[in-house]
């Protein structure tokens, strides 16, 4: 399957569509991923879908725009993204910073959005990685974020649970996407408008959670146990504030249930659609 590209706002984005008819999920990674990390949805047992994933805006292979972007500025930006592909109704799938940004486009356009699945979404409360909040200090954060085989290692280990079997293609594309030129400054931006010393930043949480609070469509948290970079009690507790929500805790899993239990998580997608 190819990839293609696409102009929005000047920034050139590169996406992935399954084309497959059916019902359409836009599917939205996490900070500092790619495209790839939706690899596992791309299979022949989602064919009843037609999936599309893309790198956000200073993320893989797309631009970087002329400003650094947080959750509602990104959500803003996929939204003219789904208008330029000619797309009305759009059920929405995130992981980490993906399902802050769905939850804020739900709240921008919230006819146009028939489910979400919330994979350990960021933005459901303050407790964040110790490093995140260093970098948003001045020097240090420029120090800490720098390009490089530790910046590599590091984000492996943060991402995926230690039962999770590393592919070379896998750590060749997050070495790519940590080595490009520009990335990490744009990793930092975001992680400053993300965070602060304390945590995630309140004012983000309290959005979030309003956001969760007019839900009217079918909504699904799923979390990995062993996720060291988001609490799944952020998603246990998002999910008493969504009244149509679901919860699922998954087992011997990370940051990145889509990857690491992509049998769990596609039966889960699938159910989600086929309830909505």
């Amino acid at each position: 399957m190819s990839d293609s590209y696409i102009s929005i706002e000047g920034v050139r984005v590169r996406y992935r569509d399954s084309g497959a008819a059916g019902p359409v999920v836009l599917l939205v990674h996490g900070i500092g991923g790619s495209l790839e990390l939706w690899s596992g949805q791309f299979a022949s047992v989602n064919q009843g879908m037609r999936l599309i994933a893309l790198d956000l805006p200073g993320h893989g292979l797309s631009g970087f725009g002329e400003k650094p972007f947080a959750a509602k500025t990104f959500a803003t930006f996929l939204w003219k993204f789904v208008d330029a592909l000619g797309l009305n109704q759009v059920h929405l799938v995130g992981n980490s910073l993906g399902g802050a940004i769905g939850l804020q486009m739900q709240a921008q356009q919230p006819a146009r959005v028939q489910s979400m699945l919330l994979a350990a979404a960021a933005n459901l409360g303050r407790e964040c990685p110790m490093p995140f909040r260093l970098m948003t200090l001045p020097l240090l954060g420029a120090l800490m974020s720098r390009a490089g085989p530790m910046a590599v290692t590091q984000q492996i280990q943060a991402i995926f649970g230690p039962s999770f079997v590393v592919t070379d293609g896998l750590r060749k594309t997050i070495e790519r996407n940590v080595m490009r030129p520009g990335a990490q400054a744009a990793f930092l931006a975001t992680v400053r408008r993300l965070s602060d010393l304390g945590g995630q930043r309140t004012s983000l949480v309290a959005d979030a959670h309003a956001a969760l609070a007019s839900v009217s469509v079918p909504v699904l948290m799923l979390h990995g146990r062993q996720d060291s970079v988001i609490p799944f009690a952020h998603s246990e507790h998002a999910h008493t504030l969504a009244p149509t929500s679901q919860l699922q805790l998954v087992d011997d899993c990370g940051h990145t249930p889509q990857l690491e239990r992509a049998d769990i998580f596609n039966t889960a997608l699938r159910t989600l659609v086929a309830r909505a």
